[in-house]
């Protein structure tokens, strides 16, 4: 999978973390687009998501997939687009993905964001984006963005816009 674009950010609090996902939800490749998210527990992925769907405009109690594999929500902002997201931390074999049949899922239009994707090796489509989440010494974060596509390539240059102008 070849990476387009890199981008390196640094969180130094939750605070910060919330901007990014406020910048995040004012691209307008957000409403299909798919995302993985990668880091050590702790690292941030589940905030990141749950700031992300409030700034998209989601109200009510935002679970964290791990248990259930997958949340749908119906966020105002995506324009009836639905926004996915997957936690693949309890697969035991990349299988299971194709079995609970989540091609269908990453092929409709809408937003994925996908914890722990290597967890589903070679059965996922390669992502517009991804994030890697790093918890360094201070306790803030080193996020690392790849672009794997054009429309996340073209999603990072309107991301930085957004952080330049915050």
């Amino acid at each position: 999978m070849s990476i387009l674009e890199t981008r390196q950010f640094r969180w130094p609090d939750e605070a910060a973390c919330e901007r990014f996902a406020q910048a995040l939800a004012r691209c307008p490749q957000v409403s299909d687009l798919s995302i993985e998210l990668e880091g050590g527990l702790g690292a941030g992925k589940t905030s990141l998501v749950r700031h992300l769907l409030r700034a998209l405009g989601v109200q009510g109690r935002i679970k964290s997939p791990s248990y259930a594999v997958v949340e749908d929500y119906q966020p105002p902002a995506l324009g009836g687009l639905p926004a996915h997201h997957f936690d693949f931390y309890r697969f035991n074999d990349p299988r299971e993905w194709e079995d609970a049949g989540f091609r269908d899922v990453f092929a409709a239009p809408g937003l994925k964001l996908s914890e722990w994707p290597q967890k589903a090796a070679g059965m996922l489509p390669t992502p517009d984006l991804r994030l890697t989440l790093d918890v360094a010494d201070d306790d803030s974060r080193d996020v690392c963005a790849e672009a794997h596509t054009p429309r996340g390539v073209a999603l990072l240059t309107d991301l930085t816009q957004h952080l330049d102008a915050a």
